[in-house]
């Protein structure tokens, strides 16, 4: 589809030093009694005044029980921890210097807020059709578990030509064509049944999009009433049509379908939809043309509604319309694609905002080209997965859905971040995770808060977030986007809101950008540690606000700080 155009060591011992040798002369036993009190007194300061980590060495480069140093704060003695130990460097790189990272996080808001369900997998229409979307598939029910409350989107390019919804079993209409890799699919309410029971066992929730090509709008309430009765809450919304800005140029509509047509068959269609399913809003258009957004915001339908767009940020296929928005490493890995993304997410979100409505991104990607390029598969891709999420949910965006399918990991389309086992065409089930797949994970891992003004200067290629949690704790992402085989680790200093009393992090890694199959979160492929399990920032400055670590290019790194 096309894009926006489209060792252990013991503590340190407190006991004051002992005092020098005294000479022996006569004292007065009043005397006596007043040097002792003094001597009481002095000792006693020397106790609460004398750093508690004087003298300790330095801590260990691998994970280690230490008590991390205690400054003359007057607070508890610092706990034991262990601590991270990041990959390094590869052997032999050359390790080009990394300027120095400084970021001070303020106590005042952004505005925004990163919400559980922020992200989530967007998968074709037909796909309501696949056995594999059950709760009693295990591989599939773990990975969304590790997307932590993703919402699954049912739309892509298939809704308006391959899809058909029936709930009296009737036949495909012979007109309807698709292919091995692209099938034509009837689907039904024993189909939404089964869909639920992976929603329930994932506990994920869920957005349908309705057949706009062939115009049915009593067919589109029909799967409304059965989809708002199967998923109740679970059921998120509705899109009438997938990129209804392209059916006159792609063949789905004749070539005379403009926005006027969609908002009239919009409102016929959110009429029908809502007399059965009155409380399911309507998100929409669905569209990669900025043109088409405003008229859905003006239509009037009688749901809430939700203002949502596509967009592929390289939508340059060969490079010829725009060299920079090209499926290349160099690009992806670049300032101008993070800020030619929060560009076009700040339009749509300025037009949403100046309406009162929510914002969605259901679809998205890397790159709706055919076939493969540089960055698929790579740890590259797990690197602008995470910054992609974190910056439009710091801008304002509630929902993104990453598109992706259920083919075979060989021969499937490569962008998916997830992918079934067996040779092309016939998929086992077994549903994995790709690299973006972790990045998303990262994100989706998180505990949730309000997004932090903060302030950052240096460190090459590396994007910084901070969040403030429900706990009072704060949460600070950075994304370091320099090189890992070529970037040296980036020192960073990290100002805090407060004296932190525990700091912990969790990161994602991987060896290259262009290394596939490798991209691992805390050293394995998984989700990241829980939170309570996670081990200390090498370098963590127990009771300061001041924080000083390095870290190692090619990572995403969530760090957890308390006070």
């Amino acid at each position: 589809m096309p894009p926006q155009e489209h060792s252990t060591e013991n503590a340190p011992d407190d006991r004051p030093e002992a005092g020098p040798g005294s000479k022996h002369r006569k004292i007065r036993p009043a005397a006596v009694v007043s040097v002792i009190a003094v001597l009481a007194v002095i000792a006693s300061l020397v106790l609460f005044l004398r750093p508690a980590g004087d003298g300790d060495a330095a801590a260990a480069p691998s994970p280690t029980a230490s008590s991390a140093p205690t400054p003359s704060t007057g607070l508890p003695p610092a706990p034991a921890v262990t601590y991270y130990k990041q990959p390094g460097p590869g052997a032999g790189s050359p390790l080009e210097p990394v300027e120095p990272l400084k970021v001070t996080v303020a106590k005042d808001q952004v505005g925004t807020s990163l919400s559980k369900g922020l992200v989530g997998i967007s998968l074709e229409a037909t796909d309501l059709g696949d056995p594999v979307l059950s709760g009693s598939n295990a591989s599939i029910v773990k990975l969304f578990k590790e997307a932590d409350q993703p919402v699954l989107r049912f739309g892509g390019n298939a809704v308006d030509r391959r899809f058909f919804w029936t709930s009296s079993n009737e036949p495909v209409p012979a007109s309807y064509q698709g292919d091995a890799a692209h099938p034509v699919r009837a689907v039904g309410p024993a189909d939404l049944s089964r869909l639920n029971t992976l929603l329930v066992a994932a506990d994920a929730t869920v957005s349908l999009t309705v057949d706009l090509g062939h115009y049915d709008p009593n067919r589109a309430a029909d799967m409304a009433k059965h989809a708002a009765q199967i998923f109740g809450p679970r059921l998120l919304s509705f899109t009438v049509g997938n990129e209804p800005n392209g059916f006159g140029s792609n063949g789905v509509r004749p070539g005379d379908y403009n926005v006027q047509k969609y908002v009239t068959e919009l409102k016929a269609y959110a009429n029908a939809m809502n007399a059965v399913a009155p409380n399911v809003p309507i998100s929409g258009p669905g569209a990669y043309d900025q043109k088409w957004w405003q008229p859905f915001i003006d239509a009037d339908i009688p749901q809430k509604k939700i203002l949502s767009f596509h967009n592929y940020p390289m939508y340059s296929c060969d490079g010829k319309v725009d060299p920079l928005a090209s499926p290349t490493m160099a690009n992806l890995m670049s300032k101008l694609m993070h800020d030619r993304a929060a560009d076009y997410q700040q339009a749509a979100l300025k037009a949403g905002r100046d309406a009162g409505l929510e914002v969605w991104l259901p679809e998205t990607g890397i790159a709706a080209c055919p076939g493969s390029n540089e960055t698929s598969r790579t740890h590259g891709s797990a690197l602008w997965t995470a910054d992609y999420a974190l910056n439009a949910a710091q801008l304002g965006i509630t929902r993104i859905g990453f598109h992706s399918s259920l083919l075979t990991c060989k021969g499937g389309p490569p962008m998916s971040v997830i992918c079934s086992g067996g040779a092309y065409l016939k998929p086992d089930g077994v549903i994995t995770g790709r690299a973006n797949f972790f990045g998303l994970s990262m994100v989706a891992e998180m505990e949730g808060g309000k997004f932090l003004k903060l302030d950052s200067t240096g460190g090459g290629l590396m994007f910084s977030y901070a969040l403030q949690n429900a706990d009072g704790s704060t949460t600070v992402v950075l994304v370091n986007e320099n090189n890992p085989e070529k970037a040296a680790q980036a020192a960073v200093t990290l100002n805090l809101p407060g004296k932190a009393l525990t700091g912990t992090m969790t990161q994602l890694s991987g060896p290259s950008f262009g290394a596939e199959d490798s991209t691992v979160i805390d050293g394995t492929k998984s989700e990241p540690v829980p939170i309570a399990e996670r081990a200390t920032v090498e370098g963590f400055a127990y009771g300061s606000p001041t924080q000083e670590f390095k870290l190692t290019a090619g990572t995403v790194t969530v760090l957890n700080f308390t006070y």
